[in-house]
């Protein structure tokens, strides 16, 4: 049976950690305040949580392991269609352990709304990404799988990457976007404080 986790929200040191490369496949993970799992469990949980939270994407940090893993899924259209599950709209999706990534195009557009789950209510239309890159992960059942892709996706698989090298989104934007969302970002911070509280208390 497949687990949502609780989000970090921005704030949380893990949200800025270079997250450590997976070396052994067959190890368990253990997400803090939750039980140990197999890599391929993870991936299915994370892909629910990323379900749960409307997402596109998912990295291993924002829900507190701080691994080089990130789930990611395009969808048929670009937001969730009436009643239909999440799950059921995707036109596909990846689970990639200790990706690398290669600028295929470096041209740097904003052709996309940017956002990201450890940060809700906030978005930009103004983050440039190169167009076009080149993914080389191992999946969850330990194949060796590339990835190209250009526009949205690649978009997406970039946003994914830089969270597990402590880089978010806001971090290509200039200081006066985190000035406009201040009371947002404040309150995301009271909340990383509070969950990190949480776990520690468990402990």
């Amino acid at each position: 049976m497949t687990r949502v986790y609780p989000l970090r929200y921005y704030g949380d040191p893990i949200l800025r950690k270079h997250c450590t490369p997976i070396a052994d496949l067959q190890r368990v993970q253990t997400v803090p305040g939750f039980g140990a799992v197999s890599i391929k469990d993870l991936a299915e949980n994370m892909m629910e949580t990323m379900f749960d939270a409307y997402g596109v994407g998912l990295a291993a940090p924002q829900i507190g392991l701080p691994i080089r893993m990130f789930v990611a899924a395009e969808y048929h259209k670009d937001g969730p269609e009436g009643d239909i599950p999440l799950s059921a709209q995707v036109k596909r999706h990846i689970v990639a352990i200790n990706p690398t990534l290669e600028i295929l195009d470096p041209t740097l557009r904003a052709s996309h709304t940017d956002g990201c789950l450890s940060m809700p209510g906030m978005w930009s239309d103004d983050v440039q990404r190169p167009t076009a890159i080149r993914l080389t992960y191992t999946d969850q059942d330990g194949e060796q799988k590339i990835e190209e892709a250009e526009g949205h996706w690649a978009r997406v698989l970039q946003h994914e990457f830089d969270h597990l090298n402590g880089r978010l989104y806001i971090d290509l934007l200039p200081p006066s976007y985190l000035q406009e969302h201040r009371k947002t970002i404040a309150q995301l911070q009271k909340r990383a404080k509070a969950y990190l509280k949480a776990i520690e208390s468990k402990r």
